[in-house]
């Protein structure tokens, strides 16, 4: 368990706390590029780590996130008119460039520099893949571009969603690399799901309900192993890179895609779940896209018109006890992802971790918080930049295999680990 200090530590991510320093110093995907679909499109309004911002697209293509406010009187720019090379407060027309810097004021001559004074915050947008990346740090801190590769592939082999999750955004992540859950939270998805089913490694899952974890120090993070009983006496290894401070990754299932997530703070008790599936060496079929968008896998459906998903806390997640009788769902929640969502939303919007029985399936979760505790105060009382900023700790895939039980995995599948171009993904 966690000290109440400990949990305020690692759970607070707005302006001025060490967590929030932490998260400023990545790229972190702010919106879907589908968001900002065209120059001169109208604004959309966001919320990162606590700031409610504005992200525009300018009438010459070029991106950026300001802050949401009127510097005159405190307007809410989203009613402001994106025009020539800008964004026009609707109120008195004041006028802004995509990095916050006021361009006019027409109550006041242009020759007394009076709107060169006035600046809104402002910070990066680009565009990699079908995401656009903020980065929200100091400017002589600005990390190198993202080289995930899921957003580096082709976009015919790649597809992402997000959908809002509506707690805090480490109890979110800390299910991204718990293994263990899977063979009773998702046991009837392992059948039924199209982006699942058909992997052989289905049935270690299955079979073998108590996994034992060995978890081993990563440069930009940690390797979480969950080992299971298979064949003549060998381990089926599922290994899940965590990469500082919410990147984790699904290790793979047969020849489906691969996936994972981004957990980014909205605020300190809501979060956007990033979910993303991708094959390293071939497009995705028409039928595993459609699948996709259909919510199956790690993607969810929607309330029309947001990224809230459809099942929701507001309709008990949609909750089929029939279903869950049967044993269709074991918690009666469909999909993958609101299986998740709807348990870690149970929790409260920030989990009281000094009331936890942690057990030894919990020493992924266990040292990922005390990793990100030294790195926020080292970068905090120190200015030490954290790891997982580097492109090589981008560099990462999940791994599933079969290993003679005196191999360690951190060894045996060290290559499977590594990005490898035009290889496909080790997989079970």
């Amino acid at each position: 368990m966690l000290r109440q200090e400990q949990n305020e530590l690692v759970t607070r991510t707005g302006p001025g706390t060490p967590m929030g320093k932490l998260f400023r110093s990545y790229w972190i995907p702010a919106l879907l590029a589908e968001e900002l679909p065209e120059d001169g499109c109208p604004p959309v309004r966001i919320k990162l780590l606590s700031e409610r911002l504005l992200a525009v697209r300018d009438s010459e293509g070029r991106y950026g996130l300001i802050d949401e406010f009127c510097a005159h009187r405190g307007v809410s720019l989203w009613f402001g008119r994106n025009e020539e090379g800008g964004i026009r407060c609707p109120y008195h027309g004041w006028k802004y460039d995509v990095t916050g810097q006021c361009v006019e004021v027409p109550s006041e001559p242009a020759e007394n520099g009076f709107c060169q004074k006035i600046k809104l915050t402002g910070y990066k947008l680009v565009k990699i893949g079908d995401i656009l990346w903020a980065y929200m740090g100091p400017a002589e801190s600005e990390p190198p571009l993202p080289e995930w590769e899921f957003a580096k592939v082709p976009a015919a082999q790649t597809f992402t969603s997000k959908r809002l999750q509506e707690c805090n955004w480490l109890q979110a992540m800390e299910g991204g690399i718990d293994s263990s859950h899977v063979s009773w939270l998702h046991r009837g998805a392992l059948n039924s799901d199209p982006l699942f089913k058909g992997a052989k490694g289905n049935q270690y899952n299955l079979k073998d309900a108590k996994p034992v974890f060995e978890v081993v120090e990563a440069p930009g993070g940690l390797y979480i192993g969950a080992r299971r009983n298979a064949e003549d006496g060998k381990y089926y290894w599922r290994i899940t890179p965590w990469v500082m401070p919410s990147f984790t990754m699904v290790p793979p299932r047969g020849d489906h895609p691969v996936h994972g997530h981004f957990w980014i703070p909205i605020d300190d008790e809501n979060c956007w779940a990033w979910s993303f599936d991708y094959h390293p060496t071939r497009a995705l079929t028409e039928h595993e896209r459609q699948a996709m968008l259909d919510g199956h896998g790690i993607h969810v459906t929607y309330v029309p018109g947001t990224y809230r998903p459809a099942a929701n806390k507001d309709n008990d997640y949609l909750m089929d006890r029939a279903a869950q009788k049967r044993g269709d769902t074991y918690s009666g929640v469909a999909g993958i992802a609101m299986q998740d969502a709807s348990l870690q939303e149970s929790m409260g919007p920030i989990v009281d971790r000094t009331k936890e029985n942690l057990v030894s399936t919990d020493n992924g979760i266990i040292m990922a918080r005390h990793r990100l505790m030294r790195a926020a105060r080292a970068l905090a009382e120190k200015g030490v930049l954290p790891p997982g900023r580097d492109v090589a700790h981008q560099r990462v895939r999940s791994a599933a295999v079969i290993l003679p039980p005196d191999q360690a995995f951190k060894d045996a599948a060290a290559e499977d680990l590594k990005v490898r171009e035009g290889v496909k993904q080790s997989s079970v």
